[in-house]
């Protein structure tokens, strides 16, 4: 275990107030953004802390526990490696492995001597019986690859446009502060990456045949990032492309996908109304840079990176996201966070009037009071329109929302 850690503060702060409660502690998000490394930080607040205390880990990526392959193993486990007369601390690595997981937990949470943290790559573990099992017991923790002052901090980069294209090119995954930000280096680990989530966690996890359709379906998100579609347009296409496959099992695929927490739906929402519009949505990357290694990294998707990472830093932050609808004009997002909310939309360069007026324009549509923002790469004069503010991209990610 490494001695010196990056403390990613705001998962640490996260975590804090539920230590040596009797609550599961699950820490949930894709495979390599950073779990075993918030657990990793959490066990070092817990050795100050509690100094007779026993850690026992268990990390179903690692052979040594290919032994514990259900509940019952687990339990016999931890009973074998406890210790009497002081707390211990359980942290499982990758729960999901483990079949039944959810009744293991259930039993080992009404034993006070336990105090439980684990770590899941899949959104249904958290759906189903182990909210049935165990519900009201658990705390969920999104984790989300580095935030942009994360990925400044870890690569001891100043908060210049420099930066900030590095960040919008390679993305967030917390390894790359270990290798040389080059493309074909970048590229190749990102790769590596995104063939273990698409195997082990969309593929062998829902015993996946066509398989050379969801690596078409992967890329079409990725060329179309931040556009509205539905599975029917979807379907649509992939007929014109000579590909035939039903609204169905698109729909299951799409799910496949956002379980591994890959990818992310959003869905609209109307603004007026409220309504949640139940086709046509959006879909974003969990990481750009596994974004950009399936598309490339073009200079013409500028826009659409944007897009993503700002749909990213509101989710780092808390917010609900959504997109709008206003008649038919669409907001980029509707944020909404302890019943406030904020209106957003982006763009490259506000370079002429046209796209002023349609940018802020839109925002001008909406007749409450909620802040509003239009985001983009360049300065503007004045840094408001009509009221509404402008933040320069850089800017923005620096915030604290």
């Amino acid at each position: 275990m490494e001695t010196e850690l990056i403390i990613r503060e705001k998962y640490l702060n996260k975590v804090k107030p539920f230590i040596q409660k009797p609550i599961i502690k699950v820490f949930t998000g894709q495979r390599r953004v950073g779990k075993s490394y918030i657990m990793r930080q959490t066990i070092q607040q817990i050795e100050k802390k509690d100094k007779r205390g026993k850690i026992i880990y268990i990390n179903k990526e690692n052979v040594e526990f290919n032994s514990i392959a259900t509940s019952t193993d687990l339990l016999e486990y931890i009973s074998q490696h406890s210790t009497k007369g002081i707390r211990n601390y359980i942290f499982i690595d990758e729960i999901q492995e483990i079949k039944d997981f959810e009744k293991g937990m259930r039993s080992l949470l009404l034993n006070p001597a336990y105090d439980l943290y684990c770590t899941g790559s899949n959104a249904n573990m958290l759906s189903g019986e182990l909210s049935t099992l165990l519900s009201g017991r658990y705390i969920e923790i999104p984790v989300y690859s580095l935030s942009y002052p994360e990925f400044l901090i870890f690569h001891g980069l100043k908060n210049q446009e420099a930066s900030m294209k590095k960040y919008l090119k390679y993305g967030g995954m917390p390894f790359l502060k270990h290798l040389e930000l080059k493309d074909e280096i970048v590229y190749d680990y990102l790769k590596g990456i995104l063939s273990s989530v698409m195997f082990r966690d969309v593929i062998l996890r829902n015993e996946i045949r066509n398989s050379a359709f969801l690596e078409n379906l992967i890329e079409f998100l990725a060329d179309n990032t931040g556009q509205l579609f539905s599975a029917r347009k979807i379907s649509e296409y992939l007929k014109s492309q000579r590909i035939q496959i039903t609204t169905a099992q698109i729909i299951k695929y799409i799910h496949y996908l956002t379980s591994s927490f890959l990818i992310n739906k959003v869905q609209r929402q109307d603004i007026v109304g409220k309504k949640i519009f139940e086709i046509g949505e959006k879909y974003y990357f969990e990481d750009v840079g596994i974004r950009n290694t399936i598309s490339n990294y073009k200079q013409t998707d500028i826009g659409k990176i944007i897009e993503n990472v700002v749909y990213k830093h509101l989710k780092y932050n808390n917010f609900e996201v959504r997109v709008g609808q206003t008649g038919p004009y669409e907001i980029d997002f509707v944020a909404e966070k302890q019943g406030e909310k904020l209106y957003i939309q982006t763009c490259y360069l506000l370079h002429d009037q046209a796209t002023i007026d349609r940018e802020f324009g839109n925002l001008e549509r909406i007749k409450d009071n909620y802040p509003k923002m239009v985001i983009s790469m360049d300065q503007f004069t004045g840094n408001t329109f009509n009221g509404i503010q402008h933040l320069q991209l850089r800017d923005f990610l620096s915030m604290e929302l």
